[in-house]
């Protein structure tokens, strides 16, 4: 079975495609979990209204860590039951006909599949031209100077094994860059990590909550992070 935590904030408009997307592409026993910040979010009625008209489970999670993606992502984490725990955004960015794929390396003993855009086969549509430079750039200078076995650490559609999660303690702070810490540290570990290509697309719905100058300098934090690690031995 396969935990799946989409984190939301006012995704009415989209949250039904992305429901018939898991639907039609994933093939692996799941169950989705919804994570809200407010009563108020509009994605909220839209999901009670739909959540049995699929053959797979959807439960409405509220967050009850603090309001933001980093928590929401957290709370998930800390709500999953299965030992196989996807993460994805609600805005059907990733393509999911990849998820099957990343479920069977896990259960070949991957402790942590990335969905990688800049491997061989994988790719970015659209989107912010300095954001995405920007972590195409950290992904591939990470892979080159300290081997971490992805290309693309700072996806945040990743498949993590739920004892593995159990063993990281989160310092991330700021939002999206769980996901990198996620995998420095599981790559300082000993973990095995692997990684499928994936495609990605710009939200066609809503607004991203991507804050790339705010969160700067804890993407970097943890890319330092890897290297000190990589290169001398130290996690810090």
């Amino acid at each position: 079975m396969l935990d799946i935590i989409v984190p939301v904030y006012n995704e009415d408009k989209g949250i039904l495609r992305l429901f018939d997307e898991i639907e039609r592409e994933i093939k692996t026993p799941k169950k989705v979990m919804i994570v809200y910040d407010f009563d108020e979010d509009s994605t909220v009625p839209v999901v009670k209204e739909h959540q049995n008209d699929y053959t797979f489970r959807i439960d409405l999670v509220f967050n009850s860590l603090g309001r933001g993606v980093l928590n929401a992502i957290k709370q998930g984490m800390q709500t999953a039951t299965e030992e196989m725990v996807l993460v994805m955004m609600a805005d059907s960015s990733d393509r999911l006909d990849v998820v099957d794929s990343m479920c069977g390396l896990m259960e070949q003993g991957y402790d942590l599949v990335c969905g990688s855009r800049y491997m061989k086969g994988g790719r970015q549509n659209g989107g912010p031209v300095l954001k995405g430079l920007f972590s195409r750039m950290a992904g591939l200078s990470l892979h080159l100077l300290t081997r971490v076995p992805t290309h693309d650490c700072t996806n945040s559609f990743k498949l993590y094994r739920r004892s593995m999660l159990r063993q990281i303690e989160i310092e991330s702070t700021g939002g999206f860059e769980i996901g990198l810490e996620i995998v420095v540290k599981a790559y300082a570990m000993g973990f095995k990590i692997g990684e499928v290509p994936s495609e990605w697309f710009d939200r066609e719905e809503g607004e991203s909550n991507f804050h790339m100058w705010k969160w700067m300098p804890s993407y970097l934090h943890w890319y330092f992070y890897c290297i000190r690690h990589t290169w001398f031995g130290k996690k810090a």
